[in-house]
């Protein structure tokens, strides 16, 4: 049986839909989600994105999947079952954010394509982007910039993704970019110019460079 809260629960129609804040906006509303293993320059390249909307007028959040994890999903740690709950949790979020009418990019690992599926699907066709952010495991140890795989090899981290927890590569993402042998700024062009291609941008100053 369900939870009896379930018969206490009714969805309230908005009076102000998605549609009006994308017209009022001058964009639509689509989620830019930046997949990818930990140092392959998701958080970097989801930013440098986000400044270059911000400068063409539009209204951009960026979901970082540390910072989440620092309030909301404070409480998970990264077993499979907390991961899986982790990115549940952050979907819902990102579709609220949608509806508000922003442009929201997110920088989780989000390693299971299941998970990355079951959020597109929370969102109508086409406005929901996957980013592969795709970069070696050579590189990203390389860079570790938190020092999070040098802990993952020693032992001190369990279930690391690309070390203890494996990583599923997105099979047909909107976007590859291969940040261990592209600038971010040709990636951050490139990702533009496949939202100017979906026809994202509506408004003259949103089109504009």
């Amino acid at each position: 049986m369900p939870p009896s809260n379930e018969k206490q629960i009714i969805w309230h129609q908005p009076s102000i839909t998605k549609q009006d804040r994308e017209a009022l906006y001058g964009h639509r509303a689509v989620a830019l989600w930046f997949t990818g293993l930990s140092g392959s320059g998701k958080s970097t390249l989801a930013h440098e994105v986000e400044r270059k909307l911000y400068h063409r007028g539009c209204h951009t959040y960026v979901l970082d999947g540390d910072n989440v994890r620092h309030g909301l999903n404070s409480d998970l740690g990264f077993s499979p079952q907390d991961r899986a709950e982790n990115i549940r949790r952050l979907a819902e979020l990102v579709r609220l954010f949608t509806d508000a009418g922003v442009i929201v990019l997110t920088a989780f690992i989000s390693p299971y394509r299941a998970d990355r599926e079951k959020a597109r699907h929370l969102l109508a066709p086409g406005d929901f982007f996957e980013i592969y952010c795709r970069c070696s495991l050579a590189v990203c140890e390389q860079r570790d910039p938190k020092g999070l795989y040098k802990k993952a090899r020693a032992g001190d981290i369990q279930e690391f993704t690309g070390i203890s927890a494996p990583y599923e590569e997105p099979l047909n993402p909107e976007i590859t970019v291969d940040t261990d042998k592209e600038s971010c700024a040709a990636c951050t062009d490139r990702i533009i110019g496949v939202l100017e291609a979906a026809e994202v941008f509506k408004r003259q100053d949103c089109r504009s460079r």
